[in-house]
């Protein structure tokens, strides 16, 4: 059965002030799928999607979801729609000074009428889908790296997006927790039927995870290559590509 499209992004320019960072861009992103942002140090993965959620206004371009622009709509709802979305971002970003639970509960009270109990039952939940029942009295600090990304990814589920944003998941990480927050972003994928895009450059996850994959050039300043990361890689002419996609880690 093939996928609806769920994201689509079409001829997009993204710059700060007169410097391009990356032009023509033009993909779409299938529901239920994970599609992967990838590309060299300072290509322009993490501004991209910076982009997607909201964050920074295109130069020129369309950016659509569910066939809606959201820079050509009105604020309220392009709110709307980004509040369907969820972000993991590289640290965690979680806040020191609340709990686990406190941390994951917060989106919850901001922006639903549920009442506290229940806002406190869902964030259990939540932190159980990523593998941290019982954690909801620690804080940040008594955790390590691995956990806080994964309270980081049941925060981010906290609303039940329908497309959650992860930017470079497994920096800082050891490669077996990097390997099991692979694994866990599959399962939630396959359970809960979420669409994730994911901005990387570690092998392991793109190879592992990837269902779809762009390649953002530095010096071409556009993407020169898109498809299912292993098909790149045994079926590219680029070398630009090929020598990302084969490096040794």
């Amino acid at each position: 059965m093939s996928r609806s499209t769920h994201l689509q992004v079409k001829n997009l320019t993204m710059a700060y002030a007169d410097t391009v960072i990356q032009q023509n861009l033009d993909f779409c992103v299938k529901r239920g799928e994970i599609f992967i942002i990838m590309g060299g140090s300072g290509c322009g993965k993490s501004t991209l999607l910076r982009h997607l959620i909201g964050l920074m206004a295109p130069a020129t371009g369309d950016i659509l979801i569910d066939d809606i622009n959201i820079w050509d709509t009105t604020a309220e709802v392009r709110a709307g729609m980004i509040s369907r979305s969820g972000v993991l971002y590289q640290s965690g970003a979680l806040f020191s000074s609340m709990t686990l639970g406190e941390n994951i509960a917060l989106p919850l009270s901001e922006h639903t009428s549920l009442v506290t109990s229940r806002i406190e039952k869902i964030a259990s939940y939540k932190l159980s889908l990523v593998g941290l029942a019982g954690f909801e009295d620690y804080y940040p600090s008594e955790i390590s790296g691995g956990m806080r990304k994964r309270a980081g990814l049941a925060r981010a589920m906290a609303l039940d997006p329908d497309i959650l944003f992860i930017d470079e998941p497994s920096a800082g990480l050891d490669p077996i927790s990097a390997k099991l927050l692979d694994r866990l972003i599959l399962e939630l994928r396959d359970s809960l039927g979420t669409t994730i895009v994911m901005v990387t450059h570690e092998l392991e996850s793109i190879f592992s995870v990837g269902d779809t994959a762009i390649f953002l050039d530095t010096e071409a300043k556009t993407m020169i290559a898109s498809g299912a990361p292993k098909q790149l890689l045994k079926e590219s002419t680029d070398p630009r590509v090929i020598n990302f996609l084969s490096r040794s880690v």
